[in-house]
C-alpha cells in the first residue's frame, strides 16, 4: 500500500477521488482512532488496520487521512480509544467496530448480532460495516425535484416494502418489498391521482431492533443518516441500494409523483444504558446525545431509550448535511420529521424559542425548494401544533384527525370543532398568517388504526405485539357499528363503507394539504392492531386482491382527487395567507333549514355553501350524522342555472360519485339525505 497520507478534515465522511479515499470523523474525547479495511462484512478481522497519527492525522476533533489506491466499494469502520466511564457519560470501546455517521452505505454480515454489539468484547464479525461510495456515478438524465405547490399536492403515505411485499402483489417476486419493486406501482398510484408518496423510513435501520423473536417493521430505529436502507434493495451488491433508490426516484418523477422521507433525526437505534455501541456512542457519547444528570442515563423525550442532541453544533451540521445529500444527490422532494418537537430542545430538554437547527433548515439555500412536515410533537408530551417554529413549516394536523373522527362517529359537541377543521383549522393555524396548506388533513396514518379499523372496531387488537395488548394507543375515536371487527352482515358493511366514504369527502375537499394511508382506498385492515411496528407480514401488508374487491370505492376516491385537483375550493394562489383566504372566502352555513346551523352540542347536521371568487361557482355540502333521514334545502339560484349532485356517499357505485360534467341534475328545492351521509352539489352561474 502506498504511503498514508494525512488527508484533510473536510469533508467528513470518506470521500472517493481518482487517487483514494479521504476519510474524517469526528471524536472529541477520543484518545486513538484506527481505521478499519475489510474484504467482507463478516470478516473475523478487518485485513488492514491503518492507525491515525494524532500529530498527523487529527484536526481538532477531527481524526483525517488521505489512503491512496482505495476505490468505491471498500468496507471499513472505525475503532475509537478512550475511557469507558459510564458515570461521566463517556462510553469508548476499543474492541467494538464503528459505522461512519456520514457514510453513504451500509452493509450487514449474514451473522449481525445486536447483542455482541451491547455486551463487552471484540465484534468485527458480527458488526455492520460502512461502504465507500462514489455519489457521482449516477446517470440522471436530467431529472430534478419537482417542486409542486401544496396547494396542488395530494399525499399518500406508504411503507416502502409492505406495499409490495404481499405475494398476490402482481410485482417480480425478486423485487418485491424493494426500492425497484414500489417502481412497478406506480401506474397504480398515478391512477389513484396521488401527487406525492411520503415513505415510511428509508435510512439504514436495525431490523432487529424490537422484542425479543420481533422484526423491526416500521424503521424508526436509524443506524445513520446518509445511506438509504440495504434490505429494501433487490440489488444485494455493496452500493446496491444507492442506485436503486435513485432510480426509483427518477421514474416517479417521470411520472410526475413527488417523493418525500419520513426521517428520524430524533433518536438512533443505540438505545440507553445498555444498548448497543453501533456508531455514534462510541465516537462521542456526550455529543451526539442528550444525557441526564446522572450521565450514565439518556433523555428519552423520543420513547425509544435516547434522544439525539439536535442543537449540538456537531450534530447540527450532521443533520444538515444529511437533508442536503438527499436532496442533492438523491433528488428527494421532501421530508416528514418525526417527533419534530425534539428538535426544538435544548442540552437540558428545555424547549427552546428559537431552536437553532429548526431555523437551520428552515433557511438553507439547498432545502429552499424543499417540502418540510413537522410532526409537531414529542413522546414527552410536547405538543406543538399550532405553535411550531418558522415560517415554512406545514404540519401534521392531529386536532383534525381526532375531530373529523368524532364527528362521523357522532361524538357529542363535535358540530362545533368541525367548522374549524374544514377550513384549515384557523383556531389553530389563523394567527400566524400562514397559507392554509400549513395544515396536513389526515384522518389515518402509519400509527394507529387504518381507516377500515377506524369503522370496524371500538377496541384495539395488539395481542400479535406479544405485549399482552397494553401497547398502542386507547383512545382511537372509533366506532365498530354494531360489531367487532369483520362482518358479514350487509347492513353492518353497508353503513361502514358509507361512513369510509364521508371520511374521504372531508379529508379531500377540507382546506389544507391532503394525506391518506397506503390500502385505505381499498380498506386495508391490520385486524384491529394500532401499534403494528413489529409486524412485517400480512397484518401489515397491502392485500392486492382488494383492489378488485373494492373497485368502487377506489374509484370513488380517484375521482374525488381529480376533483379536488381540478375543480374544488379555490386554493390555487399559494401566496395567500390563510386569513386571507377565509376573509376573501364566501362561505355560508346552514342547518336542515337556509341560514340557520345548529350548533348545539347534540347537533348531528350540518350544511355549507361556498362562493368562487368570481362569483360564477357554487359548491353546496351537505353533512347528516344522524340516524335518520333528514330533508335539506337548497339554496335558491339564478334562472337558467342548476344544482349537480356530484357525491352522495349512500348511493352505490357508480351513483355515489360523478364527474363534474355527467353529474345528475337536482329540480328540487330541497333534498333527501340518508343517516350518515355526505352529499355534495356544484353549480355554474
Amino acid at each position: 500500500m502506498p504511503p498514508i497520507l494525512p488527508g484533510r478534515s473536510f469533508p467528513i465522511g470518506a470521500c472517493v477521488s481518482s487517487r483514494g479515499v479521504n476519510f474524517s470523523v469526528y471524536s472529541m474525547g477520543s484518545t486513538a482512532m484506527d481505521l478499519l479495511l475489510l474484504d467482507s462484512a463478516g470478516d473475523e478481522q478487518p485485513s488492514c488496520v491503518i492507525p491515525f497519527n494524532p500529530k498527523v492525522n487529527r484536526t481538532f476533533a477531527y481524526w483525517h487521512m488521505f489512503v491512496p489506491g482505495l476505490k468505491a466499494g471498500q468496507l471499513y469502520g472505525y475503532r475509537a480509544s478512550g475511557p469507558f466511564e459510564p458515570d461521566r457519560g463517556l462510553r469508548f470501546d476499543a474492541k467494538k467496530v464503528l459505522l461512519d455517521p456520514y457514510g453513504r452505505a451500509v452493509v450487514f454480515p449474514d451473522g449481525y448480532d445486536r447483542g455482541a454489539a451491547c455486551r463487552p468484547g471484540d465484534n468485527s464479525a458480527s458488526a455492520p460495516k460502512s461502504v465507500v461510495v462514489d455519489p457521482s456515478r449516477f446517470d440522471w438524465e436530467g431529472d430534478l425535484p419537482i417542486h409542486r405547490p401544496f396547494s396542488q399536492t395530494v399525499i399518500y403515505e406508504l411503507h416502502l416494502a409492505g406495499f409490495t411485499r404481499h405475494p398476490n402483489s402482481s410485482v417480480t417476486p425478486e423485487k418485491r418489498g424493494t426500492y425497484a419493486g414500489l417502481v412497478e406501482k406506480i401506474l397504480y398510484l398515478l391512477d389513484l391521482g396521488i401527487t406525492a408518496v411520503e415513505l415510511l423510513p428509508v435510512f439504514a435501520f436495525d431490523p432487529w431492533d424490537a422484542p425479543s423473536g420481533k422484526q423491526n417493521y416500521w424503521g424508526y430505529a436509524p443506524l445513520g443518516f446518509f445511506a438509504p436502507h440495504p434490505f429494501y434493495s433487490s440489488d444485494r451488491g455493496l452500493t446496491g441500494a444507492l442506485d436503486e433508490f435513485r432510480a426509483m426516484v427518477k421514474a416517479f418523477h417521470r411520472a410526475g409523483i413527488e417523493v418525500i422521507l419520513d426521517v428520524v433525526y430524533n433518536h438512533t437505534t443505540e438505545g440507553g444504558d445498555g444498548g448497543p455501541t453501533l456508531s455514534f456512542r462510541g465516537l462521542d457519547n456526550e455529543a451526539y446525545y442528550l444525557l441526564e444528570r446522572e450521565r450514565r442515563y439518556y433523555s428519552n423525550y423520543s420513547g425509544t431509550g435516547n434522544t439525539l442532541n439536535a442543537n449540538n453544533p456537531i450534530v447540527r451540521r450532521m443533520i444538515l448535511d444529511s437533508l442536503r445529500y438527499w436532496v442533492s444527490e438523491m433528488h428527494v422532494d421532501g421530508f416528514r420529521f418525526d417527533l419534530a418537537s425534539i428538535l426544538s430542545r435544548d442540552e437540558q430538554g428545555v424547549p427552546l424559542l428559537d431552536p437553532p437547527i429548526l431555523f437551520d433548515i428552515e433557511t438553507d439555500p439547498t432545502l429552499a425548494g424543499t417540502k418540510l412536515i413537522a410532526e409537531a410533537w414529542d413522546a414527552a408530551g410536547l405538543y406543538q401544533v399550532g405553535s411550531f417554529v418558522g415560517e415554512r413549516w406545514k404540519e401534521w394536523n392531529g386536532k383534525f384527525r381526532d375531530d373529523v373522527r368524532g364527528w362521523i362517529k357522532g361524538d357529542r359537541g363535535a358540530v362545533q370543532r368541525l367548522p374549524a377543521r374544514l377550513l384549515a383549522s384557523p383556531d389553530i393555524y389563523e394567527h400566524e398568517n400562514r397559507e392554509p396548506e400549513q395544515s396536513i388533513n389526515f384522518v389515518a396514518c402509519h400509527d394507529g388504526f387504518t381507516l377500515n379499523d377506524v369503522v370496524s372496531y371500538n377496541h384495539k387488537h395488539n395481542e400479535a405485539n406479544g405485549e399482552d395488548n397494553r401497547d398502542g394507543a386507547d383512545d382511537n375515536a372509533s366506532w365498530n357499528h354494531g360489531v367487532e371487527g369483520l362482518s358479514v352482515d350487509p347492513t353492518v358493511e353497508s353503513l361502514r363503507e358509507r361512513q369510509v366514504k364521508n371520511f374521504f369527502v372531508l379529508t379531500l375537499l377540507a382546506f389544507g394539504t391532503p394525506m391518506l394511508l397506503m390500502g385505505d382506498e381499498v380498506r386495508r385492515t391490520q385486524w384491529g392492531n394500532n401499534n403494528a411496528y413489529t409486524q412485517d407480514n400480512e397484518i401489515s401488508w397491502f392485500d392486492w386482491s382488494l383492489v378488485e374487491k373494492k373497485v368502487g370505492l377506489r374509484r370513488f376516491v380517484r375521482e374525488l382527487i381529480r376533483f379536488r385537483l381540478h375543480y374544488g375550493f379555490d386554493q390555487e394562489d399559494e401566496g395567500k395567507t390563510l386569513s386571507e383566504e377565509l376573509r376573501e372566502a364566501n362561505i355560508t352555513w346552514h342547518g336542515l333549514r337556509l341560514f340557520q346551523p345548529d350548533w348545539s352540542p347534540d347537533a348531528r347536521v350540518l350544511a355549507l355553501t361556498t362562493t368562487s371568487d368570481d362569483g360564477l361557482r357554487l359548491t353546496h355540502m351537505i353533512f347528516n350524522t344522524d340516524w335518520q333521514r333528514q330533508d335539506f334545502d337548497l339554496p335558491p339560484l339564478p334562472d337558467g342555472s342548476a344544482w349537480r349532485r356530484l357525491v352522495d356517499t349512500n348511493l352505490a357505485p357508480p351513483d355515489d360519485i360523478h364527474d363534474r360534467d355527467d353529474a345528475p341534475v337536482i329540480t328540487s328545492f330541497r333534498y333527501g339525505t340518508a343517516s350518515r351521509s355526505v352529499v355534495v352539489f356544484i353549480a355554474d352561474i
